[in-house]
């Protein structure tokens, strides 16, 4: 089973990115963290999975999005995994600072649901699916 861990501060934002993963395809694993910091505690404890996917929200308190991303970037063990930066910001800072530390996609949360299910679908044809447009 394909892991997403899903990074975000908002309760409402990680049920409803979760509601759109089992809507879109029920076959995909999702962890969820609170902040940076437990997604970063989780990936560098020795024996836990890792996943083949990380979400990212850039305004958490704490460590940001961003410093998360730079870390994961400069972590070999990790550099590989797709990072897809979803977050309510809109601002080109926040886009040009994203692309400049590795982020493998940069989305604004969208404002309805369906349009989140279009975004999340593509996602996972995208990034998890081999073989995307069967």
């Amino acid at each position: 089973m394909e892991k997403v861990f899903i990074v975000d501060d908002d309760p409402d934002d990680r049920q409803i990115i979760m509601q759109a993963f089992v809507e879109n395809h029920s076959q995909f694993g999702c962890l969820f963290f609170e902040n940076a910091g437990q997604l970063l505690n989780s990936m560098n404890t020795e024996g836990n999975e890792l996943p083949n996917l990380i979400l990212l929200d850039l305004n958490m308190p704490g460590i940001t999005g961003l410093q998360a991303l730079k870390e994961i970037r400069q972590n070999k063990k990790f550099a590989q995994i797709p990072v897809i930066v979803l977050t309510t910001s809109k601002l080109k800072k926040d886009r040009v600072s994203s692309y400049e530390l590795g982020a493998s996609c940069f989305l604004t949360k969208p404002d309805s649901f369906s349009k989140l299910l279009k975004i999340v679908d593509a996602i996972i044809r995208l990034w998890l699916w081999e073989e995307p447009f069967k």
